[in-house]
């Protein structure tokens, strides 16, 4: 085995050139003609600056535009997330549109604190809310982060940027957005009755296990295991897989009864499928058709061969939103999103079984996530203020 030492490469001299010579790293550096002042002075400059760089030389960096870093980020997301109109990858795309269209051909190594205010200042003219810009600064923030990593341009950069103060609550005349409260149990009953089967059993499993809209719309019955009283649901894709987290549903009898017609059928398949939603639809519609079967269109004739828009095989997050917004709309209701019965789960399971309970059940690794969705119960301070007058 070689023996360690700390000694720096020695100065030399080349004899074919007569120069000065010291080998960095696998790579010869002449430093003039050996022996002179001039040749020495160089030879401490660069030893010293290649012990500062941890016994490494420092790589020139590329110059590439904003446009250029961009791109390459925007492949990378599309590979790390996945692809998709909507998601990560789809959030990231619409975030780096503001940058490419002020800076696309700027050196992204001299894109700084100036650039990046100028950026959210067209977010800010666009009355977007103060959350939202923040968000999309940090994306902004991650591609150049990304580049820096990939030694595409200098880390001062990215350093630079993360020295710009967020737009902050109060200390702003940005717009800002209410909280997501929970949905009132008495809408949410009255919205069921407007709902087709399927839509309506996500609804109830969702309030019943406080799942996320996307974990209900992706369960499948292999996920589920049904071994014991209490059927514990195994979601391989879930918001926080990323880091390695597991996420589970426990689902009670209430629940067991809601998903157990859904669970007919193979295992690999989604649970709640929107073909099912519209043959339903479709079924209700000719059960209250009034014209007779031998006058007018004949069931399923009068439909597009080829339609723009198929049922896919599960619902996602935005098609089991609009499904409810839906129902609202069409009965007179105030509209409520699959995000609030979350909220409404939280805030029950808080008020009945306490913090640590509300934590277990909607999956987060720390309480004051929790602290969130739950709504603090108002009832338990009036009764102290009550007693203490």
């Amino acid at each position: 085995m070689p023996k360690l030492v700390q000694s720096v490469p020695k100065y030399r001299k080349h004899r074919a050139s007569g120069q000065a010579v010291v080998t960095l790293c696998g790579v010869d550096h002449y430093l003039g003609p050996h022996g002179t002042k001039v040749s020495k002075t160089e030879y401490d400059r660069l030893v010293a600056e290649w012990l500062a760089n941890g016994r490494a030389i420092e790589v020139a960096v590329e110059e590439i535009t904003v446009l250029e870093l961009v791109v390459a980020f925007l492949k990378y997301a599309k590979r790390y997330y996945g692809g998709g109109t909507r998601g990560s990858y789809a959030n990231l795309k619409r975030g780096m549109e503001p940058l490419k269209r002020l800076y696309s051909r700027t050196n992204a190594a001299e894109f700084g604190p100036r650039e990046f205010k100028a950026v959210r200042q067209t977010l800010i003219d666009e009355d977007l809310s103060r959350k939202y810009i923040n968000e999309k600064m940090r994306q902004i923030i991650q591609a150049f982060t990304w580049a820096a990593g990939e030694a595409m341009i200098p880390p001062t950069v990215p350093q630079s940027l993360k020295m710009v103060t967020p737009l902050r609550l109060g200390r702003s005349s940005v717009r800002e957005t209410e909280a997501i409260k929970p949905v009132a149990k008495p809408l949410v009953d009255a919205t069921l009755k407007h709902l087709s089967p399927t839509v309506s059993a996500m609804v109830q499993l969702q309030m019943l296990t406080g799942a996320r809209p996307g974990e209900i719309c992706v369960l499948r019955p292999c996920d589920v295991d049904r071994s014991r009283d209490i059927w514990v649901a195994k979601l391989p894709k879930h918001k926080t897989a990323h880091h390695g987290r597991e996420r589970v549903l426990l689902i009670g009898p209430k629940g067991q009864e809601v998903l157990r017609p859904y669970l007919l059928r193979p295992a690999e398949d989604y649970c709640f499928s929107p073909a099912e939603a519209m043959k339903h639809r479709h079924d209700v519609a000719h059960a209250n058709r009034t014209t007779p079967m031998s006058c007018g269109n004949s069931p399923g004739t009068n439909r597009k061969r080829k339609p723009a828009r198929k049922p896919g095989r599960r619902y996602i997050t935005q098609s089991y939103a609009r499904a409810i917004q839906r129902a609202c709309e069409d009965n007179g209701l105030e509209h409520w999103s699959p995000n609030q019965l979350r909220h409404l789960t939280a805030t029950e399971v808080r008020r009945e079984f306490g913090l640590e309970a509300a934590q277990i059940i909607l999956g987060h690794s720390q309480a004051n996530v929790t602290q969130v969705y739950a709504e603090r119960d108002i009832a338990k301070g009036i009764e102290v203020a009550k007693q203490i007058g």
